[in-house]
């Protein structure tokens, strides 16, 4: 039977970690509340000192376990976040923590987590896998698994979260939660509900990773496919049942995201709120620059940035995707001449037009047919969409034969 989580139980792990974890600030974005069209609020929980929300449930839980729990230690399965939290936490208690980690997780999580002191196995592709072998340490070593979504104590501690988003958003319509397994939008739920019923709680998750709207279709938790996803957190291929059990009464609706409107989230959090934001914790802001949240024009909304460990080669290449998602950079091939001047005057065009070149090769051999052509492809940094299609007419009024790339080819 599921284990129940109270407003009471989520008091109580306030005042337990209290000290123990910072209290976020809840701000509303000036930048992004225009674009979306309601007041935009950010619970930035990615400031908390490991990077995540999962420091309070991992406080809430270590600190709840009896004295030969703590001495013998503990074990759980996480794709970055928990495990850290436990790291860091079980480093100031002076708890063991063993963490394994699926073997995409982001170079910086299981590094840092090794930093803090806690012993690292990767293992399998998702947290399914990690799981299975996590529990073959709890019966070869007699470690304790905290679960980093379903345990009661890790559910209340999350809870804490939403308590002090209401302490500082004096009104709010929706609270927008990420939706891995559960254990977030759980204690949220509970939290929020119990103290103003009226406010709508709405879960976000990836399209590549949608497990609970998987468990609401079906009534219960049942395993969902996985695929790769920037959110790579929320990358869980069944909810917990405790937590299934008390969000799903809650929530009023669920949203999916795609792997575009989350690059052009963290995009948007990096150059408009100064925030590097993860994949995960940037699902609210992409529902709500997708235009999903748009029931709410003209009232206010809160969304929790649950996290900002993301691995910086990655963020690169998210940021990279993003603005090829925004119009702002551009890929596509061309045929030219090949006698003097040919290239001269394809440049020229794009010099005309305004474009950055970043990359431009030649083609000699593979190119086509014509043996007085090459092709070219390039790759250029743009304003916005109508710009490409202006730098497209205008290459093609030229006599150029182009082909530009979309971004999904």
């Amino acid at each position: 039977m599921p284990t129940p989580v109270t407003i009471e139980d989520i008091r109580s792990a306030a005042d337990r970690i209290s000290g123990g974890v910072r209290r976020t600030p809840t701000l509303q974005s000036e930048w992004l509340s225009p674009i979306v069209g309601f007041g935009f609020y950010l619970k930035r929980e990615h400031r908390q000192g490991t990077g995540s929300f999962k420091e309070r449930g991992a406080r809430n839980a270590l600190m709840r376990l009896a004295i030969e729990q703590k001495e013998g230690g503990v074990v759980s399965a996480s794709a970055g976040n928990h495990a850290l939290a436990l790291a860091s936490h079980g480093k100031q208690l002076g708890i063991p923590v063993t963490v394994v980690m699926p073997a995409f997780a982001p170079i910086i999580k299981a590094r840092n987590c090794e930093e803090l002191g806690a012993k690292v196995i990767l293992h399998g592709d998702h947290i399914g896998d990690c799981r299975e072998y996590a529990n073959q340490l709890v019966d070869e070593q007699g470690l304790v698994y905290i679960n980093g979504y379903d345990d009661p104590d890790i559910i209340a501690g999350a809870g804490t979260i939403g308590i002090e988003l209401l302490e500082q958003v004096g009104e709010v319509d929706a609270v927008v939660v990420p939706v891995g397994g559960g254990g977030l939008i759980a204690g949220v739920a509970v939290a929020v509900k119990a103290l103003k019923p009226e406010v709508k709680l709405i879960g976000v998750e990836p399209e590549s990773a949608s497990s609970f709207s998987a468990a609401m279709q079906a009534g219960q938790p049942v395993k969902a496919e996985v695929r790769p996803t920037l959110a790579d957190g929320l990358a869980v291929p069944c909810v917990g049942a405790n937590a299934f059990a008390i969000a799903a009464p809650l929530i009023d609706k669920m949203i999916t995201v795609n792997e575009q409107e989350i690059a052009l989230a963290i995009l948007r959090l990096a150059e408009m709120e100064k925030a590097v934001v993860e994949g995960a914790g940037a699902t609210g802001v992409a529902a709500a620059l997708a235009g999903k949240l748009d029931d709410y024009k003209g009232k206010h909304v809160a969304s929790v940035l649950c996290g900002g460990n993301i691995d910086t080669t990655m963020l690169g290449r998210i940021i990279q995707r993003g603005m090829a998602v925004d119009g702002r950079l551009c890929r596509f091939s061309a045929h030219i001449s090949d006698r003097p001047g040919g290239l001269a005057a394809f440049t020229r065009v794009l010099a005309d037009e305004g474009v950055s070149v970043i990359d431009i090769a030649h083609d000699r051999v593979f190119g086509g047919d014509e043996i007085a052509s090459v092709s070219v492809e390039c790759e250029v940094e743009t304003r916005n969409h109508d710009h490409i299609l202006h730098l497209r007419d205008q290459l093609n009024q030229a006599g150029f034969d182009t082909k530009f790339h979309d971004l999904t080819d």
